[in-house]
């Protein structure tokens, strides 16, 4: 089966290709991202569920624009620092500011000094360097380099400040953001398609998408040896961001139809939206293949899931004890 995405051409002989889309429009010749396009895209969505819900229990939706707008931007900063810390860059971006010869670009000599990425040649070991040094590399979030997990701890330190100081009911703020959360992720992950990361292990299925040449996919296989060249299209591999995608919808759709009617405490939509989506990205995590960092087999997002279904165990067992709500508390 072949068929294309995209406009791309149908040049493999199995599964489908994809013409990754960095930008998804140019608007008076400024680009915009697909990435952060459709992560705004579920946050507005994200945002307006917690309106609606807010108003239907009698509290002030206002507080929940204000929190979702900290909670974006505190995200932001956290989803970047994991990033840089455990996603095993972390010496990249040190090499950068400190010595950039020990940073290796995958371009070949053409590239590497045409105007477009104009770097250093190193002809003795065949490699592409930085020109000149960069200390803040590691801030540009908009240059790709984001993890959920990070995201979710920075936005979740923020909302219990701000909660705190609104006097606004924490819990049923943490059961707003069980369904809302992952229904806007829903969207975040198909930019995360269009932008040619997260993607994941070689497959033969006939729903694997091939990435274009100079994706991240094709830079992974060519350093595996899978490809001769970074400059051809990547082996067929497991959409991960489509399946993370749809689990994500599914995850928030569980929490708001089914565990949010049926709730017996204020916290118990939360705790089961993070068991959900933990084994969801726990599942995930296995067939993808980006750099993930990690320890003792697992990867990052693998350990602190685990560690955040513990947290939820502990939840449940905590609040679980308080007198059951009426349904008109709920």
């Amino acid at each position: 089966m072949s068929s294309t995405w995209g406009g791309a051409p149908a040049t493999r002989e199995r599964g489908m290709v994809l013409d990754v889309r960095p930008e998804l429009f140019r608007l008076f010749d400024v680009g915009f991202p697909s990435y952060f396009v459709l992560l705004l895209s579920g946050f507005v969505f994200a945002t307006g569920l917690g309106v609606l819900w807010a108003r239907r229990i009698g509290l002030n939706p206002d507080v929940v624009v204000d929190l979702s707008l900290a909670m974006l931007l505190s995200g932001v900063v956290g989803s970047r620092l994991l990033h840089v810390v455990a996603d095993g860059h972390f010496m990249e971006y040190v090499h950068l500011c400190t010595d950039p010869t020990q940073v290796d670009w995958p371009f070949d000599r053409n590239e590497c000094l045409s105007p477009v990425y104009d770097g250093v040649w190193d002809a003795a070991r065949g490699v592409c360097h930085p020109k000149s040094s960069d200390c803040f590399a590691w801030a540009k979030f908009w240059a790709g380099g984001l993890t959920y997990y990070g995201g979710f701890l920075g936005a979740t330190a923020c909302a219990v400040w701000l909660l705190r100081r609104d006097k606004f009911p924490f819990w049923k703020a943490a059961d707003m953001a069980g369904f809302a959360i992952p229904m806007g992720l829903g969207f975040g992950r198909m930019g995360c398609l269009l932008a040619g990361c997260c993607f994941g292990a070689p497959t033969q299925l006939p729903w694997g998408l091939s990435f274009p040449p100079r994706s991240p996919a094709s830079d992974a296989q060519a350093k595996l040896g899978l490809l001769h060249s970074a400059k051809t299209w990547s082996e067929p591999v497991h959409p991960t961001q489509i399946y993370e995608s749809a689990l994500s919808l599914l995850v928030g759709a569980i929490c708001l139809y089914v565990v949010l009617p049926r709730k017996r405490y204020d916290g118990h939509v939360f705790a089961a939206s993070l068991v959900l989506y933990a084994l969801a990205r726990f599942a995930c995590e296995i067939l993808r293949r980006d750099d993930r960092g990690g320890a003792a087999g697992l990867s990052t997002s693998q350990l602190i899931g685990l560690g955040l279904i513990a947290a939820a165990i502990v939840i449940h067992r905590i609040k679980g004890r308080e007198r059951p709500l009426l349904r008109q508390e709920a």
